[in-house]
């Protein structure tokens, strides 16, 4: 295992779309309002990204400083843990990812303003706070909100100001579908590691509230992201035949991923579903993005 290997697998790759998807989203609502700008698109792009990367690092160190991560985990195994990465290691690369976003995050004060600056700094600090410091967000069962707010809200309200320097009313649907959709990356992480976590003192809303309630909740989810569409077209008068688009694909990957959860017995069942819960919140981002921007054009 190579360190430049070891670092690739310890940003996750596999979850990396739930940080794209709200500046896609974001994007395509500035367009539908016809202020779609490139640049800041791309700046908002590279901060989620290495936002996104910094917090998983810090997530790899913080679970193996607080013994998160043991011989008994049943989830892809972590670099820090399995000792490909030393931790000062993994705080490093995690503290120069963080360098990289706020130096993306700084170009966008150009073009959304100064509370740009609050806005970064204080993604930056609830990245670094999911899992590290005196009340790690992630070990008090805040990260449902954690996700919510900064994968969601947060990312696709503030990459739609930077272009639009508006608020369109639609956008906080499409943020709220976001959210939800990144939610469910989070939901099956910690169902899978649910015992685990216990153990660790981990208090994740699946640890609080069960298994029953992670798969109810991850229903809610996917329901709300089937129709965010539909309210888009009827609620919000939205034309384009596109902005539907969702309605049509999502069902088709819906039912494998529900099989699955509904009918696992063992945990490491669960793990093919983080990639797959990723990949449906990309491909419902992709489009909605794309019927948003059909709308822009009047089509």
């Amino acid at each position: 295992m190579t360190p430049a290997k070891a670092l690739f697998l310890a940003a996750r790759p596999k979850t990396l779309p739930a940080a794209l998807a709200p500046v896609l989203l974001g994007s395509a609502c500035a367009a539908a309002v016809g202020k779609f700008a490139l640049i800041p698109a791309l700046c908002a792009g590279l901060f989620a990204l290495f936002a996104q990367i910094a917090s998983n690092l810090a997530n790899d160190y913080g679970d193996f400083k607080k013994g998160a991560d043991t011989e008994a985990r049943l989830g892809p195994e972590r670099a820090t843990a399995q000792g490909w990465l030393s931790p000062q290691q993994t705080l490093t690369a995690a503290l120069t990812s963080v360098f990289i976003a706020a130096a993306c995050g700084l170009a966008l004060v150009g073009f959304g303003g100064m509370w740009m600056l609050a806005v970064g700094i204080v993604s930056v600090i609830a990245c670094l706070a999911y899992s590290l410091g005196p009340f790690p967000l992630a070990y008090h069962g805040l990260g449902d909100v954690f996700v919510l707010v900064f994968f969601g809200l947060v990312a696709v309200a503030f990459t739609t100001w930077t272009q639009a320097l508006e608020f369109p009313p639609f956008m906080w649907l499409v943020a709220l579908a976001c959210g939800f959709g990144a939610n469910n990356i989070l939901l099956i992480n910690n169902l899978r590691d649910r015992e685990t976590d216990a153990q660790a003192g981990k208090r994740t809303t699946v640890v609080r509230f069960g298994k029953g309630f992670a798969i109810g909740f991850y229903k809610f989810n996917l329901v709300f992201l089937f129709l965010s569409p539909l309210a888009l077209r009827f609620i919000f008068g939205m034309e384009a035949l596109c902005i539907l688009l969702p309605m049509v694909v999502l069902p088709w990957m819906m039912g494998s991923i529900l099989k699955t959860l509904q009918n696992y017995e063992d945990p490491r069942e669960l793990n093919p579903l983080l990639g797959k819960s990723a990949q449906l919140l990309l491909v419902y981002a992709l489009l909605q993005s794309l019927g948003l921007f059909v709308q822009a054009g009047g089509l």
